[in-house]
């Protein structure tokens, strides 16, 4: 297994974890979605985190390089699981403490809540740089989320570190330690706990809907050629 799901105190922890860099693979984001799935049945916050160091490489590369079918179907799977962040009935919140490139970049946008751990981490969408297309899904999320400077920043392929990618809000907090980090994330998950579910659902609805709508139509649409992602 790639990943892990852990029910504590009223809060489902699910740890991305391949013993390397969490490479994005088909095999990768369906755990993940099915873990998510999973994480319904206690009712609760979920926190998605990675390892020490890493929150994500991306996509596996290695699949670009089987063809059309495998791409395909790998960046499918990623676009599906951000739809299913965005619409899951509890507030998903995303702990970084590492790089986080593209597809663990847009894991961290279609999540209600982003904390990072200070470091010399980069963070953001770099397609652009290793001859990829940024995929209509992740303009999208990017839009949905970024600030106008941070979305600008997507066709240069520009990498952040973590203060940087707080202000043009591919996180919400920044801390300087793990002791840190812990105590805020802490105090967090503990005021989500009081929210009222019934809004807290339909508000995010009424906020996701739309873009959940166009990564739909871009899944859809998408067909890779093999020098780019379209």
């Amino acid at each position: 297994m790639r990943t892990s799901l852990n029910v504590d105190n009223g809060v489902a922890w699910l740890t991305m974890d391949d013993g390397k860099v969490n490479a994005m693979s088909f095999e990768m984001l369906t755990e993940i979605a099915d873990q998510l799935d999973e994480a319904k049945s206690c009712g609760c916050p979920v926190v998605l985190q990675g390892r020490p160091g890493i929150f994500s490489a991306g996509f596996d590369l290695k699949t670009f390089a089987r063809g059309r079918e495998a791409s395909v179907a790998m960046v499918r799977a990623g676009a599906e699981l951000l739809r299913r962040i965005l619409a899951h009935p509890r507030p998903v919140v995303t702990v970084c403490a590492g790089h986080a490139y593209p597809m663990g970049a847009f894991l961290m946008l279609a999540a209600d809540v982003r904390f990072c751990q200070a470091g010399p981490w980069k963070i953001g969408m770099n397609e652009v740089a290793i001859a990829l297309t940024v995929p209509h899904f992740a303009l999208a999320i990017a839009r949905h989320r970024l600030t106008a400077p941070g979305l600008a920043r997507v066709s240069t392929a520009a990498m952040f570190d973590p203060e940087t990618a707080r202000q043009l809000d591919y996180l919400d907090y920044v801390y300087n330690s793990s002791d840190e980090l812990q105590r805020a994330l802490a105090a967090e998950l503990q005021r989500l706990k009081t929210l009222d579910w019934k809004a807290y659902e339909a508000t995010k609805a009424r906020l996701n809907t739309r873009t959940s709508d166009e990564i739909a139509a871009a899944i859809a649409e998408y067909q890779p050629s093999m020098a780019a992602a379209e």
